[in-house]
């Protein structure tokens, strides 16, 4: 498959996963401290793997997943570290969103289970 039309697909696919991302975040219902945690976790490591792919379209998923799970075990550990520019930025939705604000060690589990449907995913959607 061309990158082009590969990069639509992904494209379309970002398009569908980012509010659903979000909403996971806001769920009020049952098991609401799970979804808003912890499928939130999930998803946001597909939504950087598909990310990664869209502008990458020709590296292995693999890589692609390895590079999501290790980028942002390190954003987790950095969440353990207050400086005042860091605060600010997480005072922001963005921010939190982007970089968290509560260091978890269940975090890495989901991070690692959204990472491995991130890349089974890429496998099959991109035939590599």
């Amino acid at each position: 498959m061309s990158a082009s039309p590969y990069r639509l697909k992904v494209f379309l696919w970002l398009c569908a996963i980012t509010p659903v991302g979000f909403a996971s975040k806001f769920y009020k219902g049952p098991w609401a401290w799970w979804f808003n945690y912890y499928a939130s976790g999930i998803l946001y490591e597909i939504f950087w793997c598909l990310v990664g792919i869209f502008f990458f379209p020709k590296a292995k998923p693999f890589w692609i997943a390895f590079w999501v799970f290790a980028i942002t075990c390190f954003l987790e550990f950095l969440q353990l570290w207050h400086p005042p520019f860091l605060e600010a930025i997480r005072r922001t939705f963005i921010g939190r969103t982007l970089i968290g604000t509560t260091f978890s060690m269940w975090d890495f589990l989901h991070y690692l289970v959204g990472c491995g449907i991130g890349w089974f995913w890429l496998r099959v959607k991109s035939l590599h």
